[in-house]
């Protein structure tokens, strides 16, 4: 079991010296008088003072000076975040007057909070389950409006209630098959057959779909990641600077200057893309550009989207190669490709309002490259047998920035439907994924023992190590060095 520490704690809630006030949190048994040892409230005390209220009130220096005036914000366990007796004091931000009052509270009685001990009190003294603490850290880290969705419909429970779900049908089961072990001799089936092959291929479906949700859930985290694929000198370094804004990328004109991967996110309309330069593929002798290249296939390989570079201003037999090159590294059914024929300015296409057209207008010149590339792409994709449904194919300038407000509005629809509204349970942390993987193993383990008639008491053990796994995700079986590792992950004073 884990051992609740009885010590009062305090950190600073926000980050003194940016903005108008800090935040400092107090918690435990003797929260409330250690407040009251160094706050002075103009009307009564702290320790008298009803929860849900707020107090004002002055602090003095170690020398007796006014060092500020504070708000107090006063909460009664167990309605408070982490179920103890809490304090937060409001005071000015300044870092001075912070490191003050942190000196006065120590003095006080009070320690300093390790990182994540509000929350990691809050989980043990049951405001809510560890999956529950975990999303706490995912919804302050989360940098976009999908990421916020996802974390914060798991800290309000949305995975857990599943996790509980999951876990009292199979109790029921083990329940019954233990209750046959006790009347062995009669050889008695309290069990139905074939309401327990139902059940557990309903959980397994269950399962299956939270452990498919990972491969979105971690792009959403983390961003989506989207590879810039393509020959050497095609513009991939330059499109990841105009799209990021800054010169992230080295660009050069000598062939070959991307060794290796640059990887950096954006958001786009509240989607978070995780853009990866990668070095350009052409064939090689030089020993560390090879490892490059190969690093090229790996990240096309794990992307969720492919960006695909093809150069305008090469002849239709080196698009030919590159494409080749290119639809020979993605999984057409698991992956986005959008194929970006960049130079378009410098290759006679067709401009209306300085974004650059996909398809024939009144005002283009005539013998428009960019429409002839368009159908050459489109007729090696037919004999692929690709319908033109399944990649998107955007004319650009990354140099210029045309057709840049195309792809950014292409790549923040193709995710659209794909990220729903929110309510959908998406699996976000590798723990939990072990956790129903191991689960997952073990069911696989009970539905081969039933149609082989392996005894009872032997498929019952597997259920209750499904059991188990399903518990150590929401932390109903938990250990000190588990629970120490997710909490230092925190940030202080949460």
């Amino acid at each position: 079991m884990y051992i609740k520490n009885e010590d009062t704690i305090f950190a600073p809630a926000t980050i003194p010296g940016t903005g108008a006030i800090s935040v400092i949190r107090i918690s435990g048994a003797a929260a409330l008088s250690i407040a009251d040892k160094v706050v002075t409230c103009v009307h009564g005390t702290i320790s008298d003072a009803p929860g849900y209220s707020l107090k004002f009130g002055t602090v003095k220096a170690a020398d007796g000076s006014l060092l500020d005036e504070v708000v107090v914000s006063i909460y009664r366990a167990p309605r408070s975040y982490t179920g103890e007796d809490s304090v937060e004091l409001s005071c000015h931000a300044s870092s001075y007057i912070v490191n003050a009052i942190s000196d006065l509270l120590r003095e006080a009685g009070a320690r300093f909070a390790e990182p994540g001990e509000f929350t990691e009190r809050a989980f043990l003294n049951g405001k809510m389950d560890l999956a529950q603490a975990e999303a706490v850290a995912d919804v302050i880290a989360s940098q976009n409006a999908a990421a916020h969705r996802v974390a914060f419909n798991q800290m309000k429970g949305g995975f857990s209630k599943e996790l509980k779900s999951m876990r009292d049908e199979l109790l029921k089961i083990v329940s019954l098959m233990e209750l046959e072990l006790d009347f062995s001799e009669e050889d008695v089936e309290f069990a139905d057959r074939s309401e327990l092959h139902r059940l557990l291929d309903e959980i397994i479906a269950h399962n299956s779909r939270l452990i498919d949700s990972f491969r979105l859930g971690n792009a959403i985290k983390n961003g989506i990641p989207t590879a810039i694929a393509g020959a050497t000198n095609t513009g991939k370094s330059t499109l990841l600077n105009a799209l990021l804004g800054e010169d992230r990328a080295i660009v050069s004109d000598v062939h070959g200057t991307t060794r290796d991967t640059i990887e950096e996110t954006l958001n786009i309309d509240g989607i978070l893309f995780r853009f990866i330069d990668t070095a350009g593929i052409r064939e090689t002798s030089e020993t560390v550009e090879k490892i490059g290249i190969e690093k090229t296939y790996q990240k096309m390989h794990q992307a969720s989207i492919v960006l695909g570079m093809l150069d305008l201003t090469r002849d239709l037999e080196e698009l030919k190669e590159s494409l080749d090159c290119i639809l020979g590294q993605v999984d057409m059914e698991e992956q986005e490709l959008f194929l970006l024929l960049n130079k378009a300015d410098l290759a006679g296409a067709c401009e209306c309002d300085g974004s650059i057209c996909a398809s024939g207008c009144s005002c283009g010149p005539d013998g428009d490259k960019t429409i002839t590339t368009i159908n050459y792409i489109g007729s090696i994709l037919d004999v692929r047998g690709i319908g033109a449904d399944k990649v998107r194919i955007i004319p650009i300038s990354a140099k210029n920035g045309n057709g840049l407000d195309v792809l950014r509005k292409e790549l923040a629809l193709s995710q659209k439907d794909k990220l729903g509204d929110g309510s959908m349970t998406l699996v976000t942390n590798q723990r939990h994924l072990d956790a129903l993987k191991a689960a997952n193993t073990s069911l696989a383990r009970v539905k081969q023992a039933l149609e082989d008639n392996i005894p009872t008491d032997l498929a019952a053990q597997d259920l209750r190590e499904a059991i188990y796994h399903l518990g150590s995700i929401v932390g109903e079986i938990s250990t000190d060095e588990v629970l120490g590792n997710i909490f230092k992950n925190f940030c202080i004073g949460k």
